[in-house]
């Protein structure tokens, strides 16, 4: 759910004269003490602080930012690479860095949709042939 959103549900259940634990239930957000504290957490914070709290979720750091102009200078020059060979490369290139696979796939497709960089595939060619007697 939208962070702003729930922020102003809560603001106007309560000047509807909701408790916090009623309008945390009416949202749906009070299943656990950790959602509960989220809602407390919320009602804390200033419209503005809220809207500067917000806008600072909306980008965060990657762990594979650090090599994203290398990253899309391969993509640039092979539109065909695969995210497995962006992350053999950079293994081979650095060692030992600690990434998943996953990470590297949803990068490089962020990359490549952010850049309009498209994957070039190329059909494979080929035929079928009758099958060869029985016992050869």
């Amino acid at each position: 759910m939208d962070k702003r959103k729930i922020y102003m549900d809560i603001q106007q259940l309560l000047k509807h004269g909701f408790s916090q634990t009623k309008g945390a239930e009416k949202l749906g957000v009070s299943r656990t003490t950790v959602s509960r504290t989220t809602v407390y957490r919320h009602l804390k914070k200033s419209p503005s602080e809220m809207a500067e709290w917000v806008d600072s979720l909306r980008y965060k750091k990657k762990k594979l930012d650090p090599h994203k102009e290398l990253i899309l200078s391969w993509l640039r020059i092979n539109p065909d690479m695969s995210a497995t060979q962006v992350e053999d490369w950079l293994k081979e290139k650095y060692g030992g860095l600690e990434f998943g696979e996953s990470t590297v796939r949803a990068y490089v497709k962020v990359l490549r949709e952010e850049y309009k960089i498209k994957k070039e595939t190329s059909p494979r060619m080929y035929k079928a042939i009758p099958d060869p007697p029985m016992g050869e």
